[in-house]
């Protein structure tokens, strides 16, 4: 009882202690919460305005001094993230199943989950750098396939650990029963693990998405830009975050603003992806 006792001088300075965590904990949330909003803010100042101008998704990238949009650069960078994802997520899956539900505790599921721990945190320029070694000086050209190729690279550790993380908090007794009625292997992984899982495993897709939406380095050494509009994913293709890297640096104040606005696109971009992945993971738990 007399630990409880506010004038015991152990309960005083445990208290005390306690306060100052609470309003460390605060200063540090503050400090973060404040560096966001001015980046966000900073944002929405500068390319709100041609965020909200039609032409911006209508038109195409324009010559100094002309009026246009990036309407090339957003179906550009579409194209390559929805073919990155469609290259990398299959893998990723497949991998994560492998270490979660047939390797888990051998020499080859630690190697590979080793691996993927060094490939999920590799720079993405070295990742531009090796498509570019293996890919785009081979065949003499860029192209936005070979961008596509360099942003699977980089979802495929992010599924993978995903994958594996979400498979194995799937209890146990789901497939025991699931074999107790005579399931096979494969349809125990895809009718009951897959299902208790699903929700993870899509929040760890969108997460993955959401990283390789901005990244630049990588198509600057595999996509590079294209001016004009292009689908053909065997040439040079227009995409966002390289036409902000061009724009951004250039001496012309249309092209500025044209970079602040795609910059804001693709920030709220991710930040709706990743408030939808924690919202639809916080709905499962």
């Amino acid at each position: 009882m007399s630990a409880i006792n506010p004038s015991n001088p152990i309960y005083r300075a445990r208290r005390r202690r306690h306060i100052a965590m609470i309003v460390l904990s605060a200063l540090t949330l503050a400090f973060g919460l404040f560096w966001l909003v001015w980046i966000l803010g900073t944002l929405l100042t500068e390319g709100g305005a041609a965020l909200l101008r039609v032409s911006f998704y209508t038109q195409m990238t324009p010559p100094p001094g002309s009026d246009g949009g990036l309407a090339n650069a957003i179906v550009g960078s579409l194209i390559i993230v929805g073919v990155g994802t469609l290259l990398g997520t299959p893998i990723g899956i497949l991998a994560g199943t492998y270490l979660a539900e047939f390797g888990k505790r051998s020499w080859l599921a630690a190697a590979t989950r080793f691996l993927n721990d060094v490939l999920l945190s590799a720079p993405s320029i070295v990742i531009g750098l090796f498509v570019y070694a293996v890919f785009v000086a081979q065949v003499k050209h860029f192209s936005g396939l070979a961008g596509a190729f360099a942003l699977g690279l980089i979802v495929i550790p992010v599924v993978v650990r995903t994958t594996d993380d979400m498979l194995r908090l799937v209890p146990n007794s789901l497939r025991e029963a699931a074999a107790a009625l005579g399931a096979p292997a494969w349809k125990v992984v895809t009718m009951v693990t897959y299902r208790a899982a699903r929700t993870g495993i899509l929040t760890g897709l969108l997460l993955a998405v959401a990283r390789i939406s901005g990244e630049t380095a990588p198509l600057l050494f595999t996509a590079l830009n294209n001016q004009f509009w292009s689908t053909n994913l065997n040439a040079p293709m227009a995409n966002l975050p390289v036409v902000i890297f061009q724009f951004a640096m250039s001496p012309y104040e249309d092209w500025n603003r044209l970079a602040w606005g795609g910059a804001a696109l693709i920030t709220l971009a991710v930040l709706f992806l990743n408030i939808l992945a924690r919202t639809l993971f916080r709905k499962r738990n």
